[in-house]
């Protein structure tokens, strides 16, 4: 994921302003760039959104900070196209929309999301699937687009909510103030400036990590609605939805960020929708479409946030294990919920699969360990990978309770040895 999970990791308009905007949306189409050359739009146009309605950019509105939104998008030299949602944490309540990512803050302070749209930010300089140049991408030769994030909202949300200052040691915040949470209007807008200027897909990769593999799980129905023509695979990356239901339908909570998902799939009522149910329900209502899941068998980040959520939201852990430390309990709760999670999703729809790997790092698409994994019967995850991309069958495991006959030759569930199994709850 990006540098400022790494980050988590260590410590929890006037016409012409109408003109810029247009040319801003316009400049760069892929008509007119080089194959394989980064190009931003910046500050793009609002638009009538593939929903029927008007959706505009902006980033979160953090005090001090920069609204202004952009994204990112290259021309391959195949007819694919690589559709990736950035991650970068999340805010809900007073507590955690107190506290963005900032590299300047000292380790002690909280840092739970990303409020703008960093200087540095060019995919160019990221490593896994956007390594265009290593021999083992099974995309290095796709168009990508990116869709960066700055909303707080797991790209779901489309709110304006008022917040109280926490307590924030060193920013000085007014007692009271706004964060746009506006993650859905973003990707409306970018799902609109990809069908006026895609070159007509044939297969499609709709993949993010961490908040954005939550991005990539509730809009590729979006996706491939705009290309319905296209083969679609969806890839979310350490989003494995364990959160808790008074989390899920509160304000503060899920419902702090109005989430817009799909309603011919999902159906009308969002506080139905549990967020660890998010892709199965997906992948079940669209069987056509390949959904997969990657996680570490104790994602640090992961169970992190989930902490985040119980304290903020209070609830029991669903297997309250017996530990002196809380850290203990924690790590085992989410370890039980994430993989009776990947568990039913395996037994109950046969378009996905997961691959589950030893150790506790955070996200993969954008790392060197995107060609370094093999923990899961000795499989690269990068060939995995290429074979959920492969046309063709998609292997010989489908209920994910056995391994495949030929595992290097079969998208098929994987796990590390033992990561299937949890203690049994008390």
């Amino acid at each position: 994921m990006s540098n400022e999970i790494s980050g988590a990791a260590r410590r929890l308009g006037s016409a012409a302003g109408l003109w810029l905007a247009l040319v801003g949306a316009s400049a760069g189409a892929w008509a007119g760039g080089k194959t394989d050359d980064w190009q931003q739009v910046s500050s793009p146009a609002p638009v009538i959104g593939l929903d029927g309605r008007p959706h505009a950019a902006a980033c979160s509105g953090y005090p001090g900070t920069n609204a202004r939104y952009s994204f990112w998008h290259k021309r391959g030299k195949s007819k694919n196209l690589v559709v990736f949602f950035e991650g970068g944490g999340a805010c809900w309540d007073d507590f955690s929309c107190t506290f963005p990512f900032d590299d300047r803050l000292p380790v002690t302070v909280p840092q739970l999301f990303v409020p703008q749209i960093p200087a540095n930010g060019n995919p160019a300089t990221y490593s896994g699937i956007f390594d265009a140049s290593h021999p083992a991408n099974p995309v290095k030769d796709w168009s990508f687009v990116y869709i960066p994030y700055c909303t707080g909202d797991v790209h779901s949300g489309s709110a304006d909510r008022s917040y109280h200052n926490a307590g924030h040691p060193i920013y000085s915040l007014p007692s009271m103030f706004n964060i746009h949470h506006g993650g859905f209007d973003n990707f409306m807008v970018v799902l609109d400036w990809m069908r006026k200027n895609a070159d007509k897909p044939e297969q499609i990769l709709v993949a993010g990590s961490s908040a954005g593999g939550y991005g990539a799980s509730t809009n590729f129905p979006w996706v491939q609605r705009a290309f319905p023509k296209a083969k679609m695979a969806v890839l979310a990356d350490a989003s494995q939805g364990v959160l808790s239901p008074t989390f899920d339908a509160s304000r503060p909570g899920r419902n702090s960020w109005n989430p817009q998902l799909a309603p011919w799939v999902f159906g009308n009522d969002v506080n139905q929708v549990a967020s660890g149910s998010v892709l199965r329900i997906a992948g079940q209502a669209l069987p056509d479409v390949r959904v997969a899941q990657f996680t570490t068998q104790f994602d640090a980040v992961q169970i992190q946030f989930y902490g985040v959520s119980l304290y903020t939201n209070p609830a029991y852990p669903s297997c309250p294990y017996a530990s002196t430390d809380p850290n203990v309990v924690l790590a085992l709760s989410w370890n039980h919920d994430a993989i009776a999670g990947i568990r039913t999703t395996a037994a109950t729809t046969p378009n996905y699969r997961h691959y589950v790997a030893a150790g506790q790092y955070h996200a993969i698409l954008r790392s060197p360990q995107f060609y370094a994994e093999a923990s899961a019967g000795g499989v690269p995850f990068s060939a995995w990978t290429a074979a959920m991309l492969k046309k063709g069958g998609a292997g010989d495991d489908a209920d994910g309770d056995g391994p495949p006959r030929n595992p290097h030759s079969a998208w098929a569930n994987l796990a590390c040895p033992g990561c299937l199994l949890t203690p049994a709850c008390p």
